[in-house]
C-alpha cells in the first residue's frame, strides 16, 4: 500500500506499524478452475475495505480464504506478522494444528450473506453461542453481553425472538452482533446486504458505518457502491480471481486507470 492509500482515519500507533493483515501470492484452485491468482493485498488496523467486482471474480473466496475456511493453494497469509493456516516444520509448510487453526480463526468475525442464525436458538442465544462454547463465558456474562450488543445492533427487544420472528435485516443485525461477541480483530462481511429486500438494506447499512467510525477493521465484500464510497478507506476491485485495480474511494470510481475497472464502474453506473 502505497502513502496515497492509508487509512484516511487519524493514523495511531497502531496504525503505523505493520499491518494487521498481509496476503502475499494468495493462490487457490478448485479443479482446474483457477479462483484466485497471485492475490497480494495488505490491511491497516482501523481501516475498512471494501471488494467489489462482478460475480465469480473471487470475492468471497478471498473472504473465505482469510477465514481460514478455504485452504489456500499457494502464497502466504499473515496476521500480525506471525503466518495463519499454514506453518514450517523442517523446512516445510504443512498445516497448523487443528487447535492452533481454531485459535487462530478467533481472530476474524465473519458475516454471511444467509445470517446462518441457529433457528432453534433466540437472537439473544444466537449470540451467546460462541461465548459459552468456544470460550467457555459464563452463562450469565454470555446473556449480559448479548443484550449489550443487540442494543448496540438496535434489536433491544428482540432477544427473546426466534430468527423466524424476524425480518432478513433484523437477521443480518443479529449476525453481526454474533460475530462482535466473539471479540474479534477484524470483521469480515460477505455481500451481508444481498439477501435482503431493498427497504431492509438501509439498517443493516447503517449498523456497518457506526463499526466503521467506532475503528473497527473491516473487510467487506459488497456490491452497495455509494457505501463504499462513504464508507472506505481502500476500494479493491476483481475480476478473474486478480486484483485489477485499488485506490482510496474517492478517487477508486471516478478515476479509475486501468481499462477493465472503467468498464466495470461505468456499467454500475448506469444501473
Amino acid at each position: 500500500m502505497n502513502q496515497a492509500q492509508v487509512a484516511t482515519r487519524i493514523p495511531t500507533e497502531e496504525t503505523l506499524q505493520r499491518p494487521i493483515l498481509e496476503l502475499v501470492g494468495i493462490q487457490k484452485h478448485f479443479g482446474s478452475f483457477h479462483a484466485l491468482k497471485d492475490v497480494n493485498l495488505s490491511v491497516q488496523a482501523g481501516s475498512v475495505t471494501c471488494i467489489v467486482g462482478p460475480s465469480g471474480s473471487g470475492k468471497s473466496t478471498l473472504l473465505r480464504s482469510i477465514n481460514m475456511l478455504e485452504a489456500i493453494d499457494g502464497g502466504a497469509i499473515y496476521f500480525k506478522g506471525e503466518m495463519i493456516g499454514q506453518e514450517v516444520v523442517r523446512r516445510r509448510r504443512v498445516p497448523v494444528s487443528a487447535r492452533k487453526a481454531r485459535q487462530q480463526v478467533l481472530n476474524f468475525g465473519m458475516v454471511f450473506q444467509g445470517f446462518n442464525l441457529f433457528p432453534n436458538l433466540t437472537a439473544q442465544e444466537n449470540v451467546m453461542v460462541g461465548p459459552r462454547l468456544v470460550r467457555g463465558t459464563d452463562k450469565r456474562q454470555a446473556a449480559e453481553r448479548a443484550a449489550l450488543l443487540l442494543d448496540s445492533v438496535g434489536l433491544k427487544n428482540k432477544g427473546a425472538n426466534y430468527p423466524s420472528e424476524l425480518s432478513g435485516g433484523q437477521k443480518q443485525r443479529v449476525a453481526i452482533a454474533r460475530a462482535l461477541a466473539m471479540d474479534p480483530e477484524i470483521l469480515l462481511f460477505d455481500e451481508p446486504t444481498s439477501a435482503l429486500d431493498p427497504e431492509l438494506v438501509g439498517e443493516v447499512l447503517a449498523v456497518m458505518k457506526e463499526l466503521a467510525e467506532r475503528g473497527s477493521t473491516m473487510i467487506i465484500v459488497t456490491h452497495e457502491m455509494k457505501f463504499a464510497r462513504d464508507v472506505a478507506d481502500e476500494v479493491i476491485m476483481m475480476a478473474d480471481g486478480q486484483i485489477v485495480e485499488r485506490g482510496l474511494a474517492s478517487t477508486i470510481f471516478t478515476n479509475p486507470r486501468t481499462e477493465r475497472a472503467r468498464s466495470f464502474f461505468s456499467s454500475i453506473s448506469k444501473q
